[in-house]
């Protein structure tokens, strides 16, 4: 049997998958979560082999878990293998989940005969990648954000003073002023709300 893990802050999404994957004779839902934080200990205890993660979960993101997991197994304390189950199908996300090691990324109106048959190539060893996005990647190009101007986006993106920014990230609002400044140009847009969005649109943060 594949062991597999949920994770998804969505309690009707997390029963659906889990009911689907349910009827495989293959494959058996052994961990539900419902944020990226508890993703890696639940790998570890219930000896999950392919854990299934939303990107947009609240504390920790399904990429930023994988990562986790990824870590774990260099370490030696898993083989867990895992795959983005999302709605957000941006090839920046592609990108940020390929570099943080999963081995699948597919879009959650996959066809549920499709999504076992991804689970079983992964726990094979292989690697599954939605085909429309993975085209339209490749005349994507990457991130222009530096990590920086990355965490400086996302302590923006709930809005406020920059005063109120530079707080959150120990800075002086003059250099965050900057660094929005530089979003907004790498972004074509005119304000630091529009350039934001078009960071998180794209997949960037």
């Amino acid at each position: 049997m594949i062991r597999v893990l949920i994770a998804d802050d969505q309690d009707l999404v997390r029963g659906a998958l889990a009911a689907l994957l349910g009827t495989e004779p293959d494959i058996t839902v052994v961990a539900q979560e419902g944020s990226g934080d508890g993703v890696r200990d639940a790998v570890l205890e219930h000896r999950v082999d392919v854990a299934l993660l939303d990107i947009e979960m609240p504390g920790m993101t399904g990429i930023d878990a994988a990562a986790q997991v990824s870590d774990a197994v260099a370490a030696g304390e898993t083989t867990c293998r895992t795959v983005i189950v999302t709605t957000f199908g941006r090839p920046g996300y592609l990108r940020r989940a390929l570099d943080a090691g999963v081995s699948g990324f597919v879009v959650k109106d996959t066809p549920p005969d499709q999504l076992a048959e991804a689970v079983r190539r992964v726990h094979a060893g292989l690697r599954v990648v939605d085909p429309a996005l993975a085209e339209e990647s490749l005349f994507t190009p990457a991130s222009p954000l530096t990590a920086r101007e990355v965490e400086v986006c996302r302590a923006a993106e709930p809005g406020g003073p920059v005063r109120a920014v530079a707080a959150r990230l120990h800075l002086s609002p003059g250099t965050v002023r900057n660094h929005l400044s530089s979003v907004i140009g790498k972004t074509g847009t005119t304000n630091r709300y529009a350039a934001v969005q078009a960071a998180r649109d794209n997949g960037w943060l």
